[in-house]
């Protein structure tokens, strides 16, 4: 074992308490590595881990950790707003870190405000805005597992914090150690009003005004936080005959029916789909623990159709674009893996598409910059292929709330005219060409698996020239700032037939994510390709061992 490793190993034996030495001393060695092997730092999503003792684990001593890291940030860069609210989603411990985050900031005469039930993560970026703080926290790991936790930090803009903050807070951080003990303290809380005034920020982005909402609508929560917010909203724009999928309605970290609460992942949205075929519906809602994440299933005679992130993204771009008049230079976001049929469509309407990397707080922050140019209200629409969508900008992160409304007006809207959403989506294909866009994800744990990660991520860059029978033409490599993006460890490799792929480890999880765009005549064969072409790149990464 590593000498690092057994030291970390050893110094969490001296500080912890009894109940938690003893959790220490029954670990086998490959636990030990797992949970000591590096310290947490921020990713794509803020900084998240699987639950446990270690300092590769989230607990609550990673959680103070980083709280006072980011507490001495503030005082050295935001030294004139004490303000910060915090949030928590359904999860195991999450309200437990959210209090001991609480406890942290007001030990260092910080004004902290703690909502005083799990709430969608939207709901931060909205508060941070409205209330004028210098931060926000959100206590959740999104849509991961049931063992994962994490730590999302928004800044004063109600904007995920980027690539230099996450750096300049994770300096500060490192500088710290794990065992300083905090007092308890009373509990300040938000004002119920936020949460009315959040709603009333996304039904002021309803598009039209549907006459017949005769629409039946399966919803769940997937145990998360997205009950009450969803069922308001629809409730308030007529949509009524929502049936709530029972086992999966109320707050429960484990997920007992449903192993990863993802809708990117179709599973999630099984029990769903058995509802809407018990009770004749017509549309499936699912949102992940957090609520930033939306997926639809749509009924098709006796079957459901699940969409993916990119043609149910597709879809609400071409109906906001079809029914905003009113911007002179309207402006779509999107990230660099997600479709670019997206860009044909936003072309056909004349508005502009800003391209960014991996992550929806870098569509956030291109709002941010819109902001200053005085031009916030030509922003439109923005969607990622992880089920991630925005109109509005009253919040800068993504939205699952908005985004069921604007599906069920959509769906409604359609319905009025005879057309079903799968055959617009079949006439944007008849019109732009067919573009089929899948991920796929490798999953390697500990830190065996993190250096194997390293391993295919170097052996594209530098070693791969053919997949399937194909050449690569070209690759775009992110970690040299490339288009105007700040360096991130992505490749992109465009291949002869015009197909391309992008590779890039998740910055929340123990995978490395591959993203397919193909571009072919039908559905069937392009799968096709895609699976010749993910068949070669098994066999290259078992030819790197």
């Amino acid at each position: 074992m590593d000498e690092l490793i057994k030291s970390r190993y050893q110094y969490w034996l001296e500080q912890v308490n009894e109940s938690e030495v003893n959790v220490l001393t029954n670990m086998i060695d490959t636990e030990i590595e797992n949970s000591f092997y590096k310290e947490l730092s921020f990713g794509t999503g803020g900084i998240r881990g699987k639950m446990g003792l270690g300092t590769a684990k989230i607990n609550g001593y990673v959680i103070q950790r980083a709280t006072q890291g980011l507490a001495n940030y503030l005082k050295k860069y935001c030294s004139s707003n004490n303000k910060v609210i915090i949030g928590y989603d359904t999860r195991n411990h999450s309200k437990e870190y959210a209090q001991v985050t609480s406890c942290v900031l007001k030990a260092n005469g910080f004004q902290a405000f703690l909502f005083k039930e799990a709430l969608p993560t939207p709901c931060v970026s909205f508060a941070v805005r409205e209330l004028k703080c210098a931060c926000g926290i959100v206590i959740t790991a999104s849509h991961n597992p049931a063992e994962y936790n994490g730590y999302k930090v928004y800044n004063e803009n109600g904007c995920q914090i980027t690539t230099e903050a996450a750096s300049l807070i994770y300096d500060e951080i490192k500088k710290l150690d794990y065992f300083t003990i905090y007092d308890d303290s009373e509990y300040s809380y938000v004002d119920d009003i936020i949460y009315e005034k959040y709603i009333d920020a996304v039904e002021k982005e309803s598009i039209l005004p549907i006459e017949n909402k005769d629409v039946s609508i399966v919803y769940t929560p997937l145990n998360g936080t997205g009950l009450r917010p969803v069922t308001d909203i629809l409730k308030r724009k007529g949509f009524t005959n929502i049936q709530i999928v029972k086992e999966q309605e109320m707050p429960d970290g484990n997920f007992p029916t449903c192993k990863k609460p993802n809708p990117e992942e179709y599973e999630a949205l099984n029990l769903g789909i058995e509802y809407a075929k018990r009770y004749q519906s017509d549309l499936v809602l699912a949102t992940d623990p957090d609520c930033d994440r939306l997926s639809i299933a749509i009924r098709i005679k006796d079957n459901f159709q699940i969409l993916s992130a990119n043609e149910l993204g597709c879809l609400l771009l071409d109906y906001v674009c079809q029914n905003i008049t009113c911007v002179n230079k309207p402006v779509f976001i999107k990230t660099i893996v997600t479709t670019d049929l997206a860009e044909l469509i936003a072309k056909k309407y004349n508005a502009t598409t800003i391209n960014t990397l991996t992550g929806f707080k870098f569509i956030g922050e291109q709002i941010d910059i819109l902001k200053k140019q005085n031009r916030e209200n030509d922003f439109i629409f923005g969607f990622e292929e992880s089920c991630g969508f925005l109109k509005g900008t009253y919040v800068r992160d993504k939205d699952a709330t908005v985004a069921a409304m604007l599906v069920c007006e959509m769906y409604a809207y359609y319905k009025s005219k005879d057309i079903s959403l799968i055959e617009r989506l079949n006439e944007l294909y008849d019109e732009f060409g067919y573009c089929l866009n899948v991920q796929h994800s490798l999953t390697f744990d500990g830190a065996k698996g993190q250096a194997k990660i390293e391993r295919i991520m170097d052996g594209v860059r530098y070693v791969l020239q053919t997949l399937a029978n194909s050449t690569i033409v070209l690759k775009k490599d992110y970690l040299n700032g490339i288009d105007g993006l700040p360096k991130s460890n992505v490749i992109k490799v465009f291949l002869d037939d015009k197909n391309s792929i992008i590779f890039r480890p998740s910055g929340t999880e123990p995978k490395i994510k591959i993203y397919f765009s193909i571009i072919s005549k039908d559905k069937e064969s392009a799968l096709q390709i895609k699976e010749k072409l993910y068949f070669s790149i098994i066999s290259f990464i078992n030819s790197l061992e």
